[in-house]
């Protein structure tokens, strides 16, 4: 069964308790990329494994990894196998990261195998970071928005509207609606706090099911420019395990299944899930691929090629580059349209809701301008 299967059939309270389960006992991925690149530098030296993670443990200045370590030194002692041992860690070592340990094992590759998955860990690190960092602007200015928002609807808004009440002044429609939320969010701040806690817990809730999830990611893949970004960002990172794990010797249908749980979009996971029973009805993998209608041409191509030649590892580590370099393409054009853009809407949204506020105060001008007339 694979992780993939296995989460299928976890109800939703068991989902949540994995979620903090893997919060709490999971590592940062920069963690795990150095620790794999020590580990294979260490046993190419010459260090058994067991000493290599023992030495390891002791150098770990990260506590809950440092346990993790040390458990799986024990282990090793015990007669464990490495890749045995850390099965037992799931939110530290992966399925993928298992199995690849697991093949390196039995074609005594180990040392090649854990040097390519250094540098696959740091690859997919990299890429995540660039989308995460293209991604911190529009989110920064979000929460700004939302602050100057808020603000003024806490001490702006109340300062004008007992000024417009001592002069029983008329007001607009949309100062009075201006008003009105003010006051509920003034006078009601703890029910707004729960509402918004609320608002958010349902949001997390609803995209741990499986439905929520696929809409919520089907909605991503649709965002202008973002879309793009989110869908390269995935091609690259599924073309790069599909390698590793090809040149790793790892059998096919393992291969689909372990590359369906780490692009960690439900719209792609459905995808490869689908070819995956294809290919074992008889399908090739390009021509799989290729009845889902969601990768892309160039990725089907590569795939088909590699089928025939047989160097599919090659090529799709030559497609993993490629998507990794749309990916810089796409950050490049998110610089220069989002951030202005960005700019633009915060000035709209606040500026409308300042004239808002004053809208009294322009009807009152232009009435005294008549009546001077």
């Amino acid at each position: 069964t694979g992780e993939g299967a296995f989460k299928g059939k976890l109800s939703l309270f068991d989902k949540v308790m994995l979620t903090i389960y893997k919060i709490r006992t999971g590592v940062s991925l920069k963690t795990l990329v150095f620790f794999t690149r020590q580990l294979s530098t260490m046993f190419s030296a010459g260090l058994t494994i067991e000493k290599a993670i023992s030495n390891l443990a002791k150098e770990e200045k990260n506590k809950k990894f440092q346990k993790v370590l040390k458990r799986i030194s024990d282990d090793i002692k015990k007669g464990f196998s490495l890749s045995e041992a850390m099965e037992q860690h799931p939110g530290v070592f992966n399925p993928l990261y298992v199995s690849l340990v697991k093949a390196g094992e039995v074609s005594g590759t180990l040392h090649t195998v854990l040097d390519k998955l250094s540098i696959y860990l740091e690859k997919i690190d990299d890429t995540r970071r660039k989308v995460w960092s293209a991604m911190a602007y529009p989110i920064f200015i979000l929460i700004f928005v939302l602050l100057v928002t808020w603000g003024l609807f806490y001490f702006v808004i109340p300062m004008f509207a007992n000024v417009y009440e001592s002069f029983n002044a008329d007001l607009p429609g949309p100062t009075l609606l201006a008003i009105t939320i003010s006051d509920l969010i003034r006078h009601n701040i703890f029910y707004t706090f729960l509402v918004l806690v609320a608002v958010f817990f349902s949001v997390f809730l609803f995209y741990l099911s499986d439905k929520g999830r696929y809409i919520i990611d089907s909605f991503l893949l649709k965002i202008p420019v973002i879309g793009n970004l989110v869908k390269n960002s995935i091609m690259s990172k599924f073309a790069r395990t599909f390698s590793i794990l090809m040149a790793a010797g790892v059998p096919i249908m393992e291969t689909l299944e372990l590359s369906e749980n780490v692009v960690q979009n439900a719209v792609v996971e459905s995808a490869v899930r689908k070819a995956r029973v294809m290919v074992k009805e008889g399908y090739s993998v390009a021509g799989a691929f290729k009845k889902t209608g969601i990768f892309p041409s160039t990725l089907l191509q590569l795939i088909a090629t590699g089928e025939e030649t047989g160097d599919m590892d090659k090529l799709l580590g030559n497609a993993a580059e490629f998507y990794e370099k749309l990916v810089d393409s796409v950050i490049d054009r998110l610089s220069s349209l989002i951030e202005p853009l960005l700019i633009i809407l915060m000035a709209v949204f606040v500026g409308s809701i300042i004239v808002i506020i004053y809208l009294p105060v322009f009807n009152l001008g232009m009435a005294i301008s008549s009546g001077m007339k």
